[in-house]
């Protein structure tokens, strides 16, 4: 099996490549923009896998496909919102959320082995697809989460936790007034029921509320460090792959 990754995000991509390497995995080449693809897809025989960036730095990526054939199977990588996924979900063998969890990878890999199916062409439905990306599917998302207390159950309002994280497995969710009330999900089931105009995902550990950040500071490594208005119990990080979204989210 042969896979070409195609992100505009060069340390995205090669951090990809490092864990499929890591599952015995043979990328065979490394792609950043629509542009290139097309000149690429033009000219060379095409892969058994792409994992294919949505959104990529000088358009969508559909846009390929709109220019030329392509015969790959395709895992979609990308930061959308899962339920604007659906429209093209059976089109392609899976998606990843950024960033992109060791195990979730794995898992698709296996996903494609197994079907074990010829390639064919790509068949998305573009116009109906990027209208979901453009505007989304209404839908309700949570307004208050409860947690038990002793023999209590206490309600908190979603508008009044500033941000989720993680920690020794448990996943906490941290109020204006400074308290921390630990929760029985974790941040992957609130990526389906956190608002996303209001709550963002940094990095794997932190979910943080727009109206709770005071401060943004640039940090090692081209990343960046938030600071919360009451948050200050460890430093909130925006993880290097996620920088690039963050800042569209912020506008």
């Amino acid at each position: 099996m042969n896979v070409l990754i195609i992100e505009d995000e060069k340390p995205s991509a090669r951090r990809l490549q490092r864990m499929l390497t890591q599952l015995g995995v043979d990328t065979r080449q490394m792609l950043h923009s629509v542009s290139e693809a097309i000149e690429w897809f033009s000219n060379n025989n095409h892969p058994d896998l792409i994992f294919l960036d949505i959104q990529l730095s000088d358009g969508l990526s559909f846009e390929i496909f709109e220019t030329v054939t392509v015969n790959s199977a395709i895992i979609f990588t990308t930061a959308f919102d899962e339920y604007a996924l659906q429209a093209f979900k059976l089109n392609s063998i899976d998606y990843l959320l950024k960033p992109i969890d060791a195990q979730e990878l794995e898992a698709a890999v296996k996903k494609y082995q197994n079907l074990k199916a010829p390639a064919k062409q790509v068949q998305l439905d573009f116009e109906d697809i990027k209208k979901l990306l453009v505007n989304p599917v209404e839908r309700e998302y949570k307004k208050r989460f409860t947690t038990r207390i002793g023999q209590h159950i206490k309600m908190i309002p979603v508008d009044e936790i500033e941000c989720f994280y993680s920690e020794n497995k448990g996943t906490y969710a941290y109020t204006v007034d400074g308290r921390d009330y630990l929760l029985d999900t974790t941040l992957e089931q609130l990526e389906a029921e956190l608002e996303p105009q209001t709550f963002f995902r940094i990095s794997r550990k932190f979910y943080v509320n727009i109206h709770a950040i005071r401060d943004i500071i640039s940090y090692t490594n081209s990343r960046l460090q938030l600071k919360l208005n009451s948050f200050k119990e460890q430093e909130v990080i925006v993880a290097r792959e996620r920088v690039k979204d963050f800042k569209v989210w912020l506008e």
